[in-house]
């Protein structure tokens, strides 16, 4: 299965912390240098000329050598299996951004492929074909992803899209493995259309399916590529499974279109009459199940799980599916066998976050990726047959020591309603004496979930400045059932903002922490969730960093892209209408500025197509002319987080800047 889904909102594990993306070669300056005798000035780094910097102090080199312990892991993940070979491409960093790289055999040196400055977001090769491989990559962060073919005898790459500003991605194969289909934006750039075309003939591409709306992708092809499956996402709540006729280029619905079900990743079983499909149908959470396509019964294959199916991937034959459950946050790994109706679970695995990968053509395994607190993410093979788990990648974690980093308890508290809200808790080492100072990550979405992840650079703040830190799962998280992720929906909207204002109350009572010293910080949704606390909630936090935050709903949702406009208008409620517009105004942060006394943090990527460059600009703009203390940091050459690692990196020292002087009180 292919699980590319160029529609999703973004949630950041860390928005400081991002392993995969964050040392440029960042310019140093000392003044007065070259005199022996002459008194020098401290070195500083000075930002490049894609960051643009307002009210940030100057970072004094120092402060990069003493961090660079935290500064340098990277993490691997799968792309595909060789076609051929027992060999694979996976994703990992060895200068600025994540490239292809191909690994022969497990342990095995990775041998760099692709060398752009821009990370490539997608590869593959085709199922039985190993002089090319398919690639995504967008320009400077804007998700403009453009489809490539990259021929490995001449290391050259092939527009294969329009190169213009669209959205091209998630391609899946027809059964004779000659032909793509693909979802691309192209036509108007708000719509999201079926393409299909031969990758070794760009002139082949033609619209399938011409469709309405941002949210459609490909599924599968059936057995004799008459049809394809495809899916239609309405919000986090509601999708519909359709057969797409390619002769005549018209949809047949599969599922009933006035239900308010959420599918997931659909695929046609073996004998084509059927179709797996993960779903929430008479359930609150996603469970895998078989659809009869005549009859329309659904029947589950996991119903004695009471979690989240979050992932799931069927073999080249079809008689076997791995599938991942998500169970509070831990990953669990199972293999079901579509013969039998058999279920096993893949034991000896390190606890952590798993992310699933391809089969191998021959169905005898299939890839996985893990993360966890205590090491970054890295690529595995699980055996069939015998459930026998090998490890293909071991990155390096930069010098950081496994042991040294703090592994996440799980805690929970009451809010204003009493709805149950849990979170996770990393403490610093016990050196640290007394009351500790807090951060509270709040994650994007908000249909996200913070999870016991590899925290990177954040692990600095907790090691060696002695904070905690807290990962809340508001209401509106996923991964805890539909009815809770509802909870925040539309005029809801303040109630998980009021979720965070228990836990103030919450970190208030406990004698482990400082509750004079508590930073809120969170990205995308996160964002707004910093700005909506930095204002709902000033006389109980030190200071607040926001990081591609919205400052308006209203503003928001006329300024982000077309494509993704109706989705979020299904999650945040619809500025058209004349009392959510009402509402928009009253609760924007943007308009409660002047109640922000504490000061902000705000961070932004210039190209950012989500979050808009504007919402940044006018919350920056409106402190300032309150006079509030605010700290803004931009990069031209970014999108909806910092990417590459030069600008990263300047983040993390000017976040620590941001620590030290605001949260520590330290000059």
């Amino acid at each position: 299965m292919n699980t590319l889904n160029s529609i999703a909102t973004l949630s950041l594990a860390s928005v400081f912390s991002l392993t995969t993306i964050s040392l440029p070669l960042f310019a140093q300056s000392a003044s007065n240098a070259g005199t022996s005798k002459a008194a020098t000035a401290p070195s500083v780094i000075r930002p490049g000329d894609n960051l643009k910097t307002d009210g940030l102090p100057e970072v004094p080199s120092e402060l990069a050598d003493s961090v660079r312990l935290y500064t340098e892991a990277r993490g691997a993940s799968m792309f595909s299996w060789h076609p051929k070979e027992r060999g694979m491409l996976i994703s990992t960093r060895f200068a600025n951004s994540n490239q292809v790289h191909r690994v022969s055999m497990p342990g095995g040196a990775r041998y760099q492929l692709t060398f752009f400055n821009e990370p490539v977001g997608s590869a593959a090769y085709p199922p039985n074909d190993d002089s090319y491989f398919l690639y995504t990559r967008d320009v400077g962060g804007n998700e403009f992803a453009q489809l490539y073919r990259f021929d490995l005898d001449s290391g050259k790459s092939t527009l294969l899209s329009d190169g213009g500003r669209s959205q091209n991605g998630g391609w899946v194969w027809d059964r004779s493995k000659s032909m793509v289909c693909y979802a691309s934006t192209r036509r108007n750039g708000a719509d999201r259309d079926i393409w299909g075309m031969n990758p070794k003939d760009p002139t082949s591409n033609r619209i399938l399916f011409e469709l309405k709306g941002g949210g459609w992708s490909a599924q599968d092809w059936s057995e004799n590529n008459v049809d394809v499956l495809i899916r239609e996402t309405l919000s986090i709540n509601k999708s519909n499974l359709y057969l797409g006729e390619i002769a005549h280029g018209r949809l047949r619905p599969i599922t009933p279109e006035d239900d308010e079900v959420s599918y997931g990743e659909a695929a046609f079983a073996a004998d084509g009459r059927a179709i797996y499909v993960t779903s929430d149908r008479g359930s609150e959470f996603q469970q895998l199940s078989k659809m009869d396509l005549e009859t329309g019964k659904l029947e589950s294959i996991t119903s004695d799980i009471p979690w989240d199916v979050e992932n799931w991937g069927l073999s080249e034959d079809r008689n076997q599916i791995a599938l991942v459950v998500n169970r509070a946050g831990i990953s669990d790994l199972y293999v079901y066998d579509t013969t039998t109706g058999t279920r096993r679970r893949v034991e000896n695995l390190p606890t952590g976050v798993i992310s699933l990968g391809p089969w191998r053509n021959d169905n005898s395994e299939f890839a996985i990726t893990i993360a966890s607190a205590q090491s970054s993410s890295d690529v595995y093979s699980v055996r069939a047959d015998s459930l026998e788990v090998t490890r293909w990648t071991e990155s390096e974690m930069g010098g950081l020591k496994p042991e040294s980093l703090a592994i996440p308890k799980l805690i929970e508290w009451k809010s204003f309603d009493d709805t149950a809200i849990s979170g996770f808790l990393y403490e610093p080492p016990s050196s640290f004496a007394g009351p500790r100072p807090v951060i509270i990550n709040i994650h994007g979405g908000p249909e996200g979930q913070s999870r016991p992840n590899f925290l990177g650079r954040s692990n600095y703040f907790i090691n060696e400045l002695g904070c905690s830190i807290i990962y809340p799962n508001v209401r509106g998280s996923v991964g805890y059932g539909k009815s809770f992720t509802k909870l925040d929906n539309g005029f809801k909207r303040l109630d998980s903002v009021k979720d965070i204002g228990a836990l103030l109350d919450w970190i208030g009572n406990d004698p482990r922490f400082d509750k004079k010293r508590i930073m809120i910080t969170g990205g995308s949704y996160g964002g707004y969730m910093t700005l909506a606390c930095a204002v709902e909630y000033d006389s109980k936090i030190a200071c607040s960093l926001d990081v591609v935050g919205i400052s308006h709903f209203g503003t928001f949702l006329k300024n982000t892209e077309s494509y993704r406009r109706d989705l979020r208008r299904v999650e945040y409620g619809d500025e058209r209408n004349p009392d959510m517009a009402e509402f928009f105004e009253k609760m924007a942060p943007l308009n409660n500025a002047q109640k922000i006394t504490k000061p902000l943090f705000v961070v932004q990527g210039g190209n950012d197509p989500r979050v808009p460059l504007s919402e940044a600009d006018q919350i920056v703009a409106k402190v300032k002319g309150n006079q509030g203390a605010v700290w803004y940091l931009m990069a031209t050459d970014e999108g909806h987080g910092f990417r590459k690692k030069n600008n990263a990196d300047y983040q993390f020292y000017a976040t620590i800047l941001f620590i030290k002087k605001h949260l520590l009180g330290a000059p």
